[in-house]
């Protein structure tokens, strides 16, 4: 009498992952910052030095960076209505305000700011600890829109708009705004620009060079993401739709 066939018990080996896009899950960096720590020897994994920018690894493997083990966080992703006067940074050596100083005390995990608005500009920044994410979000090969209110010290001249949209010549290379609008037909010193470049203080430098001042500069939109029902200074998390939508425009 033959027995029947029993179902073989198959235990699953988990998957490995690759050691940068590791270090940037923990909320460490980006997974490209995550490469350059790997490439420069600060890196072990369960103890021995890796340098291997192809390295995979179980997920319970012992990760240390700098001598310091990495602990996988709870992603967070925090969207604030940046208030003025306050730094787009996680501290500040001369002590002042800064974006994390307005969510600290209700958020534990070490979160950071997705690109940066200068001290001054106001408006849609992003905070979170998903490192593989923020490094998407602020690379130039994804070309995420971005969206500001400008007011300038005096009128828009309209040579100066057509040379803002056709291209000038800055220190840094050329630069254009993608679009840009009088947000008051009867007031020229009222702009609204959409641009795509991450380039530091990119709108403030191009408007210098024309000769003007820029008076106000309010981020309203980032990446799809609007400061709709949020007051100057205060912060909510982002929905689980919101989080999906990201991740998915960004692939």
């Amino acid at each position: 009498m033959t027995r029947p066939d029993r179902k073989k018990t198959i235990k699953r080996t988990p998957d490995l992952i690759r050691l940068n896009k590791y270090i940037a899950a923990s909320g460490t960096c980006s997974r490209r910052e995550a490469d350059k720590i790997i490439e420069s020897g600060r890196v072990k994994v369960n103890g021995k030095k890796v340098i291997d920018l192809g390295t995979k690894i179980f997920p319970d493997a012992k990760v240390e960076v700098d001598n310091k083990k990495l602990h996988g966080e709870k992603k967070v992703y925090i969207l604030m209505n940046k208030p003025k006067d306050t730094i787009t940074s996680t501290d500040d050596p001369e002590g002042r305000k800064t974006v994390i100083d307005l969510v600290s005390r209700t958020i534990p995990e070490r979160i950071y700011p997705v690109g940066r608005l200068d001290r001054n500009t106001t408006g849609v920044l992003l905070l979170t600890n998903d490192g593989d994410l923020a490094g998407r979000l602020t690379h130039p090969r994804y070309g995420v829109i971005k969206i500001y209110d400008v007011k300038l010290n005096h009128g828009l001249k309209d040579e100066d708009y057509e040379k803002l949209t056709q291209g000038i010549e800055l220190e840094d290379g050329s630069f254009k705004i993608d679009k840009l609008s009088f947000t008051d037909p009867s007031d020229k010193t009222l702009l609204g620009i959409e641009i795509h470049s991450g380039r530091n203080r990119i709108i403030r430098r191009s408007f210098e060079h024309l000769g003007y001042d820029v008076v106000k500069l309010d981020r309203v939109s980032f990446a799809g993401l609007t400061k709709k029902n949020l007051a100057r200074g205060r912060w909510r998390r982002l929905g689980t739709k919101e989080i999906a939508w990201l991740k998915m425009k960004k692939k």
